[in-house]
């Protein structure tokens, strides 16, 4: 099989392609070494690790020779820049963390090493997460592998997972890891044609994954297709002693979900989710997906999610404040840049001015300022009531018999680098508009490539299911992505 062939594959075929001895994976691993290089003007990896890859992949042969292949022997991923690697750079994209390497390795990509799978490198991402479109990446931009039709400029590839979502759509990758804190995950990937889950929060260990908003954050993966996205959750799902947060309960076979079908399920509508100014195609693609779910034997049914307008703003308390807690510990006097001063504040003041960019820094502020004595009722307090409410709307549409929720995964496709920086930082914020409400409550959440707008760009579709069921949203993710078919952009690169 030709170079490029094996750099398509998706992660099963490839999966099979190792076991049934069709190729090696020291040969798929040089395959998407060769196509790394090949798309370095996308930015999509922060860190590239050849050397390291071909030493996992020579030991893959290994077992794979031996007959004792693990879950995801020999298959190369990527790893967002999140996600701390024992001996490999890890900065959440920020100038603050410097050259900073862990001597640990992150729950979620121990258990891929446990199960044999590949490091390519360390992919680009919003510096620390905090970001709706990767712009805020100390590394830089990277490059949506799609480009609307007879138009040569340069697409976002979403936040803050972008460097996850161009190099899996890229074929730069087989699946990457990613991260969602209020859709980090499912937007990037609605934007570059790929699939992306969220799951529920708990299922996914978050020790070693550098934090942005503790209570919201969840790692999941990016992948081709809905069946790549259940195997990869199978081996990063888990329960972790070390995170207390984490949920000791078994991990379903999620691979055996994809193929469930939708019949007899009750599929919600949420009226509250129809925007004002919704684009006409995202409103045509929402009804085209109730479609595909009915002809498959899915009910359709009205439902309501009243707070839903809240969602946004309460979130961009809690997250914020969350964030101004969490990155306290960046002061330059463990770890890190260090920017010296006169005195140990004058050291803070300094690194922190020198390390945090600009949105970071307005997160923090937020934050802080929500936090202080006089506002923490005002806003923190409320924001947190308004979640709970938020919470109990999807609990009662779930009493009520509903098995899943569809809505639009974004406002809109990919836009242009640098096409909201001349608008205000609220504009950005909207295109978490659909997604945020899943983090508030803690639900899985999938998004599944569904068409493609006027201008040839993808638009994908999004389902929210129960607490601890992502089962059900593989196998609704599955009905959508053989209705609507695979996308993959033309590479100019």
């Amino acid at each position: 099989m030709k170079t490029a062939d094996l750099a398509g594959l998706t992660l099963a075929s490839a999966r099979d392609g190792l076991r049934s001895k069709a190729f090696t994976s020291t040969e798929l691993t040089k395959a998407f070494l060769a196509n790394m290089e090949a798309a370095r003007p996308l930015n999509a990896y922060v860190l590239e690790t050849p050397d390291h890859a071909l030493k996992m992949a020579a030991a893959s042969d290994e077992r794979l020779a031996k007959g004792e292949a693990g879950a995801l022997e020999g298959l190369p991923l990527g790893i967002k820049d999140l996600f701390c690697t024992d001996g490999v750079r890890t900065t959440a994209c920020s100038n603050i963390l410097g050259n900073f390497v862990p001597a640990y390795e992150s729950t979620v990509t121990s258990q891929l090493w446990r199960d044999g799978a590949v490091m390519l490198g360390k992919l680009n991402n919003d510096e620390f997460a905090m970001g709706s479109s990767n712009e805020t990446s100390c590394f830089g931009v990277p490059v949506n592998p799609w480009r609307a039709s007879g138009d040569n400029r340069s697409l976002v590839a979403g936040g803050s997972s972008g460097g996850s979502a161009a190099a899996v759509s890229a074929d730069i990758c087989l699946a990457a890891t990613a991260t969602d804190t209020g859709g980090s995950i499912r937007q990037p990937a609605a934007f570059t044609g790929t699939v992306g889950i969220k799951p529920t929060y708990g299922r996914v260990s978050r020790w070693g994954i550098v934090a942005f908003a503790s209570s919201l954050d969840q790692a999941g993966p990016i992948a081709k297709t809905v069946m790549d996205s259940a195997i990869m959750l199978k081996s990063m799902a888990g329960h972790d002693p070390k995170d207390t947060t984490s949920v000791d309960l078994a991990v379903p076979d999620f691979e055996a979900a994809v193929r469930r079908g939708v019949k007899g399920l009750k599929i919600g509508i949420p009226s509250e989710y129809r925007m004002d100014g919704m684009p006409d195609e995202i409103e045509k693609l929402w009804k085209q997906g109730a479609d595909w779910l009915k002809a498959a034997g899915a009910t359709i049914v009205d439902i309501s999610l009243p707070h839903t307008k809240y969602a946004l703003p309460a979130y961009y308390i809690v997250a914020p404040a969350e964030a101004s807690s969490n990155l306290a510990r960046y002061d330059g006097v463990r770890y890190g840049l260090r920017k010296p001063g006169r005195d140990i504040v004058e050291l803070y003041e300094n690194t922190r001015a020198a390390g945090f960019g600009k949105e970071v820094k307005r997160r923090i502020m937020i934050g802080t300022y929500v936090l202080s004595a006089g506002y923490y009722d005002a806003y923190y307090v409320r924001a947190q009531q308004v979640r709970t409410l938020i919470k109990k709307d999807f609990e009662d549409a779930y009493a009520e018999g509903i098995d899943a929720i569809l809505t639009p995964a974004t406002p809109s496709a990919a836009f242009g680098i640098g096409a909201m920086s001349v608008a205000s930082p609220i504009e950005m914020y909207l295109n978490d508009i659909f997604t945020v409400t899943v983090n508030m409550a803690g639900l899985p959440g999938i998004a599944v490539p569904a068409g493609l707008d006027a201008r040839g760009l993808p638009l994908g579709l999004q389902l929210i299911g129960r607490p601890f069921d992502e089962e059900t949203l593989f196998a609704a993710g599955q009905v959508i992505e053989e209705a609507a078919g695979h996308f993959h952009p033309k590479r100019w690169w």
